[in-house]
């Protein structure tokens, strides 16, 4: 081209907002307030982290129950990557891992996989064993779900399906997990995109760093 198209082009100043985090309680009532259809999929969303795009894709073939483990191998693209509804293999190797199941999921899980009688190649999300669910109607549901029923006072926030990832995130953090293996679970490309996303959620201050340096200083000096 003999013209840069994007010359003098500025860019909105990022403003640093955070997305929406639930508490782990919080979680646990936005999934209980589910129908029973809906639950495992927000369940998987709040405790394995699993991008939409692949939870759209999931098939029981990639979920270990026994093991406790799901195997991100594809995800279901909604267009920006390329036809809509392409599944398409994650563009980096970290975006094909392995995320462990923790035991308030593994209950979920195979008490959906009971009650639907898939297996196998079917996806464990889909309106049907080969169509994937509609995101914005699972929303729809949700929403109408966590709203107050008439003359109840406390209201469920709402939260989005891609919030329900960084509430693990945070979870993590709060369980005392190292960056690598968040970076890890999350399916990110390097540890410095966990940090600049998370690292406001880790614990500690420059004091309490300056407490442990010193500490470990008193120690490898004799005193």
């Amino acid at each position: 081209m003999a013209v840069n198209p994007t010359t003098g082009l500025e860019l909105a100043a990022a403003r640093g907002s955070r997305e929406r985090i639930a508490a782990p309680a919080e979680a646990a009532e936005l999934v209980a307030a589910l129908p029973e259809e809906d639950r495992v999929l927000w369940a998987t969303a709040f405790y394995a982290g699993l991008r939409r795009g692949e939870l759209r894709a999931l098939k029981w073939s990639d979920v270990d129950l026994k093991e406790r483990v799901i195997r991100v191998e594809r995800t279901l693209d909604d267009g920006e990557l390329g036809r809509p509804g392409e599944t398409i293999v994650p563009k980096t190797r970290a975006g094909r891992r392995r995320v462990p199941i923790p035991k308030v999921l593994q209950g979920e899980l195979a008490a959906h996989k009971l009650r639907t009688g898939r297996d196998g190649e079917a996806l464990v999300f889909g309106r049907t064993a080969t169509t994937p669910f509609i995101p914005s109607t699972v929303r729809r549901r949700a929403l109408a779900a966590w709203a107050p029923e008439e003359g109840q006072e406390r209201q469920l926030e709402p939260i989005g399906l891609h919030e329900a990832r960084h509430t693990l995130a945070s979870t993590m953090i709060a369980a005392g997990a190292d960056l690598k293996t968040l970076s890890t679970c999350m399916g990110h490309s390097s540890i410095t995109i966990t940090m600049d996303r998370y690292g406001h959620l880790l614990p500690g201050s420059e004091e309490a760093a300056a407490a442990k340096l010193d500490a470990y200083l008193e120690r490898a000096t004799g005193g």
